[in-house]
């Protein structure tokens, strides 16, 4: 592993542990160079299904793209990086085991907005008000509503 600080490609693990429910390891590592410490993360890779857009074209999965929309949803929330990547891998997991090749954007959004909804109320809202194209504030009102329903 190449050091962020000085890119050397010398590092010694210090600590291991399970994170994200046990499908990542959480390594905190010394540079052998420059004495920095910094941590990694380390998962298994599997192949994920391609995404059907709304308008029918296929794109590869990204995960940065949902690492980015779940940090949008989640900015200044009381949630920590591990419950991020725990979500992400939850997620991730969820629609890998659809077995499908290819997997609808709009059923990946529905178990996006579940992880959400258990992970934090108020970034299911933002979430959902994007996802579902939101138009006014009765909009907003119907699907808090809704949540409270479900609480």
């Amino acid at each position: 592993m190449h050091c962020p600080f000085c890119n050397v490609a010398d590092s010694k693990v210090i600590d291991s542990r399970l994170a994200a429910a046990g499908s990542q390891i959480r390594r905190r590592r010394e540079c052998l160079s420059c004495g920095e410490r910094f941590t990694t993360f380390e998962s298994y890779e599997m192949v994920m299904p391609r995404v059907i857009k709304s308008n029918t074209k296929n794109e590869p999965f990204d995960e940065e793209k949902l690492r980015r929309s779940l940090m949008h949803a989640l900015q200044k929330r009381p949630v920590t990086q591990e419950q991020i990547e725990s979500a992400l891998s939850d997620i991730q997991l969820q629609i890998r085991r659809l077995g499908e090749r290819d997997v609808k954007s709009i059923v990946i959004g529905e178990i996006v907005m579940k992880a959400l909804f258990a992970l934090d109320h108020v970034a299911y809202v933002r979430f959902a008000s994007v996802y579902q194209d939101f138009q006014d504030v009765e909009a907003f009102r119907r699907q808090i509503e809704q949540m409270q329903q479900h609480d």
